[in-house]
């Protein structure tokens, strides 16, 4: 390996380490220097940052078993709906950001439907999601699904009585004939407690990074945690079916649940590493007529940096 081919490697490898530290600092979501109301938060202790250490390590480690699975999946032709449900602040995307965080967008894409607008709230209850099912070769996570009828929609009442007890009349089905046709469903629920979900929510109201995250729904979701809690029994009491199970993730230490959660998901597929060819670079073609014109100044974005 001559000098230039060296100096090119080490740089291969430092951009790959800077974009692993950036990723690290998007994970550490709590304060490091000021906390909530300029409040100054205490350094982590030794065993905080080594926690934090195995956290990451594990991560990465199931990141790379996602895109081994994603690969599988792309060469079998599998189909995989993922339906993430759960509480207001519970964990969901958080759990779904890392596991799309390093697959392509084009096999594993994240569907989070707005609430219908006046054309879908006449048609066929579930018409809308079906637009979003897999083809070959592709896995959709829904970030919340049809199983807002049988929660917000239930709570709010955003739905009759009668559109209720259809859905759970349907919705067996539904999944039923997904599966038959070749779709497998994997259905999570993300449990957290009456206080850790308090807690979320003080977070995200002093942290003007997350504000958007509260919309007057939530606020009153919380005012309503027992009818949640009722309308959450009934579903996986009425749901939970052969073909398409709930798995309930423990999701009060979020860390651990989105390990968990993926440690898991990756156990429902026989996935296997799918050999891949020796990429080799070409060389690039050069041609003596071949003159670079220089870029306008006035285009340039400014370095402010």
């Amino acid at each position: 390996m001559n000098a230039y081919t060296d100096e090119m490697m080490q740089r291969v490898h430092r951009d790959l380490l800077d974009s692993y530290d950036e990723e690290l600092e998007m994970e550490i979501e709590d304060r490091t220097l000021v906390g909530l109301d300029g409040m100054p938060v205490e350094e982590d202790s030794p065993s905080q940052k080594e926690a934090r250490r195995q956290y990451f390590r594990e991560l990465f480690r199931l990141q790379a078993e996602l895109v081994k699975l994603q690969d599988w999946v792309v060469a079998t032709g599998h189909k995989v709906v993922i339906l993430f449900e759960g509480r207001d602040a519970a964990g969901k995307g958080g759990v779904i950001k890392r596991i799309t965080q390093r697959l392509n967008p084009r096999v594993c894409r994240v569907a989070a439907l707005p609430a219908p607008n006046d054309r879908e709230r006449t048609q066929w209850y579930f018409q809308r999601y079906v637009s979003h099912l897999p083809a070959a070769g592709e896995i959709v996570l829904f970030d919340r699904s049809w199983y807002n009828r049988a929660g917000v929609e239930r709570v709010m009442g955003f739905c009759t009585d009668d559109q209720y007890e259809e859905f759970f009349r349907t919705v067996p089905e539904f999944e039923r004939m997904l599966v038959r046709s070749g779709i497998q469903l994997i259905k999570y629920w993300f449990s957290i407690s009456d206080q850790e979900q308090h807690l979320r929510f003080l977070g995200r109201i002093h942290d003007p990074l997350k504000q958007w995250k509260l919309s007057p729904m939530d606020l009153e979701s919380r005012r309503r945690w027992e009818e949640y809690t009722k309308a959450k029994e009934v579903m996986l009491d009425r749901t939970h079916i052969p073909e398409a199970p709930w798995w309930v993730v423990q999701a009060v230490d979020k860390k651990k649940a989105r390990l968990n959660c993926i440690h898991h998901l990756l156990q429902q597929m026989p996935y296997q590493e799918v050999p891949h060819p020796v990429i080799q670079l070409p060389e690039r073609e050069r041609h003596d007529d071949y003159i670079r014109q220089p870029v306008p100044n006035e285009i340039v974005v400014p370095e402010v940096y």
